[in-house]
């Protein structure tokens, strides 16, 4: 079975700046999960797009019970981001991928920033995940349930992140 989610956020900051706190944002006390991110590849083609790689080291946070399983019993967990910023258009498009397990689950997601259409100074967000788990036997459903709820409560807390992070480095959102 494969769970997906999708989410929408309308960030009320201009674009550039809301590209830099998604670069930038990690490690911070407000998300304790994420160690931190490292760039290992970076370069900008002929048409001005900049490309990039990075690799981030989150702790694995999976309950006791899960873990109880060999394989899952990891300290970190590493989860690869590439990009494609394209500062003309005012776009950023992100693919992610868990590296960590790739032999027992699949977890991908895509998300986009964009310059808004109905504000200059607003930036719009958009992501969607999947995670589909074929490689624990019997135990596929519990995982996806546990990564289903754990996905919905990240990609919540990752928003709040951002927001908080935005206003305190540059105050209230733009009206």
């Amino acid at each position: 079975m494969v769970v997906t989610i999708e989410i929408r956020k309308m960030y009320r900051y201009p674009f550039e700046r809301v590209v830099d706190m998604h670069l930038n944002k990690y490690p911070t006390p407000l998300e304790e999960h994420i160690k931190g991110i490292k760039t290992v590849e970076e370069k900008k083609d002929s048409s001005g797009i900049i490309y990039r790689r990075r690799i981030a080291i989150c702790n694995n946070v999976l309950p006791s019970i899960l873990r109880k399983v060999r394989l899952m019993n990891v300290d970190d967990v590493y989860m690869e981001e590439e990009s494609w910023l394209d500062e003309k258009r005012k776009t950023m498009n992100i693919q992610s991928r868990c590296l960590t397990w790739s032999q027992y689950a699949t977890l991908q997601e895509v998300s986009i920033f964009r310059e808004s259409t109905a504000n200059p100074n607003w930036t719009e967000f958009w992501q969607m995940g999947s995670i589909s788990v074929t490689g624990v036997g019997r135990l596929n459903r519990l995982f996806e349930h546990f990564a289903q709820s754990f996905f919905r409560r990240g990609v919540k807390k990752s928003v709040n992140v951002m927001e908080a992070i935005l206003e305190q480095r540059y105050g209230h959102p733009c009206s």
